[in-house]
């Protein structure tokens, strides 16, 4: 899922747009993006998803760098019970699109993304783990 990641220093007067257009993972709590560059561990990051919601996104904290051979992959924390509540309906909306994009390739049958919603939940919502409190 392609998304745009933005620095956020302490100071709040700049906005850093950092290299990066490619989800790696969703887990509860995190999410782990790829890179050219590392960002430092406990830098505020805040990511937004483009495709979905130019407005939609979250802000979290950089707790790991992997360097590898194509550049880093970075992992963050959410905190705020209110960013993870943001991150897992992103999560949702991210398993809705790939579910539609996979029936209009396999089925060649297009779904909007309300349809694709709505198949999607009634298949496969009650195995979507729930937020732990």
């Amino acid at each position: 899922m392609p998304l745009k990641v933005s620095l956020e220093w302490v100071d709040d007067t700049k906005v850093i747009n950092h290299p990066c257009d490619t989800l790696d993972n969703v887990s509860l709590g995190g999410l782990a993006f790829k890179s050219t560059q590392g960002i430092p561990n406990g830098q505020a990051v805040q990511i937004s998803f483009p495709l979905l919601n130019k407005d939609l996104s979250v802000t979290g904290q950089v707790v790991w760098n992997k360097k590898n051979d194509s550049g880093f992959e970075i992992g963050l924390e959410f905190n705020d019970p209110d960013e993870l509540y943001r991150l897992r309906m992103i999560e949702q909306i991210c398993y809705i699109e790939h579910y539609r994009a996979e029936i209009q390739h396999h089925e060649n049958r297009y779904l909007s993304s309300e349809e694709a919603a709505q198949e999607w939940i009634r298949l496969y919502a009650d195995n979507f783990p729930e937020l732990e409190a």
